[in-house]
């Protein structure tokens, strides 16, 4: 299957804007769908408890991170490749007094500077698919786990060859979209990476509740704040076309959002 990849680095572009105000503007404090309710989904799955040491991997301005600090009482540490992620989550954390639970750093999922066999869980939501090195970054997730430790993957998942042309190229790169691959490939490079799927789960429709999420804020930073958001490179005649592909793709079946949770080999933790 021949996938094209844009001639800018896509890392590199991704971790621009995601730590940029404009995508804080468009989706809030969660940056990925289903938002906290489908991280405590997903935590639920992994029966996370008390005291056990989670990496986020991709962590953003780190809700899920204090999310699972503050609910399941884990020790967390939050990786994210846009250094102003990182500033912005290292503040919430202080000033909601759990700076001594979780902690962030800037790092590459793919050369994570993590120590091998050190985390019980390993969290990564909506990031993934925006790896350009997946079996490195499946590899680095797998090293850095317990024997029997778990991981706990939420990721957007799409049939490539279909995607309409409005969610490839440069773009889908920072929407997430342009190198998801389908659950099934999801699953074969965790396995590639040593690590056995325990449990999938398809949650298309928090795609559709982001993309009218995002038409509703569209709306008001039209009427409240449409210079401030072109200067941060908003297109607000283009988003439209973008958003009514996105949503016709997940009606067809070729875009979507699932949860996954794997093990790694061994002797469960504890």
């Amino acid at each position: 299957m021949t996938r094209s990849k844009p001639a800018a680095d896509p890392k590199g572009c991704c971790a621009a804007v995601y730590g940029s105000d404009l995508v804080a503007l468009l989706l809030g404090d969660a940056y990925h769908p289903g938002g906290s309710s489908l991280t405590r989904r997903l935590a639920a799955r992994l029966a996370l408890t008390g005291g056990e040491r989670v990496l986020d991997v991709a962590s953003g301005r780190g809700t899920s991170a204090l999310l699972l600090a503050s609910e399941y009482g884990c020790t967390v540490t939050g990786v994210d490749l846009a250094g102003p992620n990182v500033e912005a989550a290292t503040r919430v954390a202080r000033s909601v007094g759990l700076a001594d639970q979780v902690r962030f750093r800037r790092g590459d999922a793919e050369r994570l500077a993590v120590d091998s066999h050190s985390v019980e869980v390993v969290v990564c939501e909506c990031a993934f698919c925006t790896f350009p090195d997946k079996p490195t970054a499946a590899g680095e997730l797998a090293r850095v786990l317990v024997p029997g430790g778990q991981l706990g993957l939420a990721d957007v998942v799409a049939v490539p060859d279909r995607l309409p042309p409005e969610l490839t190229g440069l773009g889908a790169w920072i929407a997430c979209v342009a190198d998801a691959r389908p659950l099934d490939e999801y699953v074969a490079l965790l396995a590639g990476a040593g690590l056995t799927t325990t449990h999938t789960e398809r949650n298309d429709s928090a795609v559709t509740e982001m993309i009218d999420r995002i038409e509703a804020r569209l709306t008001v930073l039209r009427m409240t704040a449409a210079d401030q958001a072109v200067a941060l490179g908003l297109d607000f005649d283009r988003a439209p076309a973008v958003l009514a592909a996105a949503r016709a793709a997940v009606a067809d079946g070729v875009l979507g959002y699932a949860i996954l949770t794997a093990r790694k080999p061994g002797t469960s933790p504890g």
